[in-house]
């Protein structure tokens, strides 16, 4: 390649993006010719790529013939806000396994369901093996109960409506109202712990933690070995979790 060779640049992909950044700038829309002319492309142009947006679900149109932001693109900044989020509380994670040598999970209570964010491990702290979704074993491991303790008695209703307590090891909850017993006079309250009741062998706790008003938890997993090291694991855990809350509060 000579020294005065460049990229290659794909010239409707700029067009493309210069349509986006145009679209952007009108908060109630704008039409094709004023894109057109805003952006310096042939009308005919601007046409076939805001169709073909339209059609991708970046940019909508609306009834007046006017253009906006589609769900799609909405959709991607959501996303990367979530993940920048993430990146700010991973180093926590990691400081949190590399001091208790265990794998460190994150989760959240999204629409209804508990959801694995994050998970940070490695070879001295490998993480459990997750052979069922956190979402159908909330009522299992020490993640989802965490969440669970915390939701008020309506959504706590809700969501055990719509899963059923599957016997996953001979130590599963199976029983709703021993459940909620259990939840609500946790000895290590605000953790609650797992033992064994997701995977024999493995023993977990967790607190709760928040991103601005969407609840979620933080957690560690260990072998069913070290059991004896809860109580003193939760106590680091608990200021952890602080930290991590508020690396997720803040405003990006």
């Amino acid at each position: 390649m000579g020294a005065r060779d460049g990229p290659t640049l794909i010239n409707s992909v700029q067009r493309a993006f210069r349509l986006l950044e145009a679209v952007s700038a009108h908060e109630n829309g704008a039409p094709a010719k004023q894109l057109a002319r805003e952006t310096g492309l042939p009308l005919a142009t601007a046409y076939h790529l805001l169709r073909t947006l339209v059609h991708d679900g970046y940019v909508r149109k609306l009834d007046d013939g006017g253009f906006i932001l589609g769900e799609r693109l909405q959709m991607l900044h959501t996303t990367g806000r979530a993940q920048a989020l993430l990146s700010r509380i991973r180093p926590t994670l990691a400081a949190l396994r590399d001091e208790l040598s265990t794998a460190a999970y994150l989760t959240f209570y999204e629409e209804g369901e508990i959801r694995v964010a994050e998970i940070v491990d490695g070879p001295r702290a490998p993480r459990v093996d997750l052979w069922v979704g956190f979402e159908d074993a909330g009522h299992a491991t020490a993640l989802g109960k965490s969440v669970l303790r915390e939701l008020d008695d309506e959504a706590r209703k809700d969501y055990l409506s719509r899963h059923a307590l599957a016997d996953l090891t001979p130590r599963t909850i199976t029983d709703t109202p021993e459940l909620l017993r259990r939840l609500d006079s946790s000895p290590m309250a605000p953790a609650v712990t797992d033992l064994e009741e997701y995977s024999l062998g493995t023993v977990c706790v967790a607190v709760p933690v928040y991103s601005g008003n969407t609840l979620g938890s933080l957690g560690v997993s260990l072998r069913a070995d070290r059991r004896s090291r809860l109580d003193e694991i939760t106590q680091r855990l608990l200021p952890a979790a602080s930290r991590v809350t508020r690396g997720l509060s803040l405003t990006i």
